[in-house]
């Protein structure tokens, strides 16, 4: 096919060249509708087409009117000089900041930047690293400066370099960061919160802590220095604790940080004191890195379970996810149930789940703990049974309805007691009868199993 542009810079009359550009249209969408195996190239073909079609309908003789590319071609000349690239010296598509602090287009510095320069263009200063960020500020005027002048910035995002790939750039950026961890508490909390940013958004960063054993040292020389008044340097706490959480969410990171002798306890002290978003996020670094059946041993054997049950506890919005999160994956690790009833998990789920607070997951987390007999035991002296039988009779969850079921089975089995509770409950309401017909097969066992004990308990009772 001749070019698009072609058809209409050739000299050809407008009417002559609309019905070219028609048919080829025609031609192409019918191809896009019929052959499922069209290419993007197509697309695009028939986009021009339209935008060409366009252009000839809209065209008026005496009109200065221009097409778009020549629209934005003019806007080179016509821009105010703070949308134009430093470099380029054009319109900037996707304009990005580097360290300097310095605006240029994103493909403009990555040529720069990849031809080995490691100064800024403009103020030639040595650059700390060589990360770039979108500056979205910029971004937005120029589109707006672009639509009162009815010219068409390609929104397509530019050419990005493989962010999971390590660079000499990244190494440098890294080192340099981490070299400041020993400087003013001025330079910490600026590297803290830049390495915060960076093993967000790049896992480059999160690799390079796997590279270096002693990394993770360096990163929290300035919390073990500030431990004992950690209140002063809220800010440094809550990017470095955030940062503990970036990395162990990179799969080759949970070993190397969960073993390494600061973390747990820096993290455990973080669920104690610090800002929510801080206590929250270092409860979520836990919950990632329990991930491993290793870990698991480990953070319970450090007491990590204690601070967690007293911030569930505590009960503030913003962390009972993450800490029912934590709570629940190292309770999948048999040794960490006792330690979990030992640490009052049983009075503070009970509590929760009597407030109707987190239930699904406080549920799911109680029924783990029945495997342990004082567990159980806590549950039937502490008013689970009341509890969990009204949570039976309003919930329309038949997980949560299996759960409560299943720790029903377990306290009737345990504790004879309790059976009188079960029973007049049965008389007044039928709740147990209900889910031995309607509720998933595993509840229909158990409440069947609890039917069955209940009746021989009234026929002993009968007989005595």
């Amino acid at each position: 096919m001749a070019k698009l542009d072609v058809l209409v810079a050739e000299g050809d009359t407008a009417s002559s060249s609309a019905a070219e550009l028609r048919k080829e249209l025609q031609r192409l969408v019918r191809s896009i509708a019929e052959d499922e195996d069209y290419s993007p190239e197509t697309i695009d073909r028939a986009r021009e087409a339209l935008l060409a079609l366009r252009e000839i309908k809209t065209r008026r003789p005496s009109s200065d009117a221009r097409s778009p590319s020549l629209k934005l071609l003019g806007a080179a000349t016509s821009c105010p000089e703070e949308y134009r690239c430093p470099l380029s010296k054009e319109l900037m598509r996707d304009p990005v900041i580097l360290s300097t602090g310095q605006t240029y287009d994103r493909l403009s510095i990555q040529k720069w930047l990849k031809a080995g320069n490691r100064t800024c263009p403009q103020t030639q200063q040595v650059l700390t690293h060589t990360v770039i960020t979108p500056n979205h500020l910029i971004r937005g005027m120029i589109a707006k400066w672009c639509r009162t002048q009815e010219i068409e910035l390609s929104s397509d995002p530019a050419p990005c370099v493989d962010e999971d790939r390590i660079t000499e750039a990244n190494r440098d950026c890294f080192l340099s960061l981490l070299s400041k961890m020993s400087s003013s508490i001025h330079e910490q909390k600026e590297a803290a919160k830049e390495l915060r940013l960076l093993t967000k958004r790049m896992p480059s960063f999160r690799a390079l802590f796997g590279e270096s054993p002693e990394a993770i040292s360096h990163l929290l020389n300035p919390l073990s220095a500030i431990k004992s008044s950690s209140t002063a340097h809220l800010d440094l706490q809550e990017d470095l604790i955030t940062t503990l959480l970036n990395l162990s969410i990179h799969d080759s990171n949970k070993k190397l940080v969960a073993e390494n002798p600061s973390v747990i306890p820096l993290l455990m002290e973080s669920l104690r004191s610090g800002r929510i978003t801080t206590r929250s996020n270092a409860a979520a670094a836990l919950f990632t890195l329990s991930a491993l059946d290793s870990n698991k041993e480990l953070i319970g054997k450090c007491g990590a379970l204690r601070p967690l049950i007293d911030l569930l506890e505590e009960g503030h919005p913003l962390a009972m996810a993450d800490v029912a999160s934590a709570i629940f994956n190292l309770c999948i690790f048999h040794d960490n149930r006792a330690r979990a009833v030992m640490e009052g998990a049983v009075r503070v789920i009970l509590n929760k789940i009597e407030s109707r607070s987190y239930v699904d997951e406080l549920l799911v987390i109680l029924a783990m703990l029945t495997s342990h007999r004082n567990g159980v035991e806590e549950m039937a002296e502490l008013g689970g049974v009341p509890c969990l039988l009204s949570v039976m009779r309003e919930t329309s969850c038949s997980r949560n309805k299996e759960n409560c079921i299943a720790i029903l089975h377990t306290i009737c089995s345990a504790n004879r007691t309790k059976v009188k509770d079960m029973r007049e409950e049965e008389t007044i309401y039928g709740t147990i009868s209900e889910i031995s017909r309607s509720g998933t097969s595993r509840a229909k066992r158990k409440a069947t199993a609890i039917l069955e004990r209940l009746n021989r308990a009234v026929n002993l009772a009968c007989t005595a």
